[in-house]
């Protein structure tokens, strides 16, 4: 019994000083290197959103090389890979996808955080840069203007006008090129690309002058099918080019050879339907969006040109050609930047609430 009980006690005094000593674990990698910067954070954000090393290292106007060793070190730090390189550019990896949110985050408190220093100090307030692109409808542009201009000089908010292109990836603004901007959005909204918000401010619609001549002059509609046998002037692409592929891609889903007819000239739109109607045989004009889709009250169109010669305008039955224009900026912008955007938005929005989209 006592030889038992001396045992029993060794078993425990063992456990105690087993539970006593501390557990010590492997490293995973003695050699990996330490120390994450910043820059690591933006070399693994600028490449997921170029999609290429190449695209990258030119917007970081860094030699591809460097960023390759760069994302390199960035892998060795956190132990996983994080980009899987294929021939048509990166893809994330699962821990890649949760760095990179990560990093949006950080990188943004950061900035912000410099921002708010600088303005403590006396050397600068907040920037807002706003694309306005030229092919949005103007009455809608002048009204976000004058909203936003009010609204960042209530907050004390230097406002930046920028007048480039926006494709339909919004990719200025995702690069953070720029910060917010109007644009087309011609998908839905689970198109809209990480990281950018959205709120849309109504959908538009084109008009459609076709000879007086034609059948559908009097009825005052052309079915889809109908518009796709005639020779349809639209464009040219880089004009709009989100809702120039767009609308013929609709147009094919009908004749798989459709195409568009570029405009002679681009002066006005008198012009373009003086053309049209003296063309042998006379062809058909598709504006860009300039209605608000439907008949809502109190809308008013464009008015019908001094000289629109033998042309008519007409619908398209069912609406098939639609856009949406929506105000989309970065989710990385710090708060009250966002807030004033909203607020613009909402502010806009005829005459139904905007609706929020957001990507990912």
């Amino acid at each position: 019994m006592e030889t038992q009980a001396r045992h029993g006690l060794a078993q425990v005094t063992d456990m105690k000083q087993a539970q006593a000593e501390p557990v010590r674990l492997a490293r995973a990698d003695a050699q990996a290197p330490q120390g994450l910067e910043l820059r690591h954070l933006r070399y693994l954000v600028a490449v997921a959103d170029a999609g290429t090393f190449t695209r990258a290292a030119e917007q970081l106007f860094i030699a591809q090389p460097t960023l390759s060793q760069q994302i390199g070190r960035l892998e060795q730090i956190v132990g996983t890979p994080l980009l899987v390189r294929r021939r048509d550019g990166v893809r994330l990896t699962t821990a890649g996808a949760v760095l990179l949110d990560a990093a949006r985050d950080a990188l943004s408190l950061v900035d912000h955080g410099v921002s708010r220093t600088r303005q403590a100090a006396g050397l600068g307030r907040q920037r807002l840069r706003v694309v306005l692109p030229r092919n949005v409808p103007e009455a809608l542009t002048v009204k976000t203007a004058t909203l936003l201009r009010s609204a960042t000089t209530a907050a004390d908010v230097d406002l930046v006008w920028m007048e480039t292109p926006l494709d339909a990836e919004f990719s200025p603004i995702r690069q953070h090129h720029a910060d917010a901007g109007l644009g087309w959005l011609t998908a839905g909204p689970d198109a809209l690309p990480t990281p950018l918000d959205a709120m849309t401010l109504g959908e538009f619609e084109p008009d459609l002058w076709i000879p007086a001549s034609h059948p559908a002059a009097s009825r005052g509609t052309l079915s889809l099918a109908e518009m796709a046998s005639l020779e349809v002037i639209y464009g040219p692409r880089r004009a709009s080019p989100e809702t120039y592929d767009r609308w013929l891609e609709v147009v094919r889903t009908v004749d798989p050879h459709f195409a568009f007819t570029d405009p002679p000239l681009r002066h006005s739109l008198p012009v373009v339907l003086a053309f049209a109607a003296t063309a042998d045989p006379p062809a058909t004009v598709l504006t860009g969006c300039t209605a608000i889709a439907g008949t809502s009250p109190g809308v008013i169109r464009r008015l019908r040109p001094a000289d629109s010669g033998d042309m008519v305008r007409v619908s398209i039955a069912g609406r098939p050609l639609t856009a949406t224009v929506a105000l989309v900026w970065n989710r990385d912008l710090p708060r009250p930047l966002q807030q004033i955007l909203f607020d613009t938005a909402d502010s806009a929005t005829p005459p139904a609430p905007a609706s929020l989209l957001r990507a990912g």
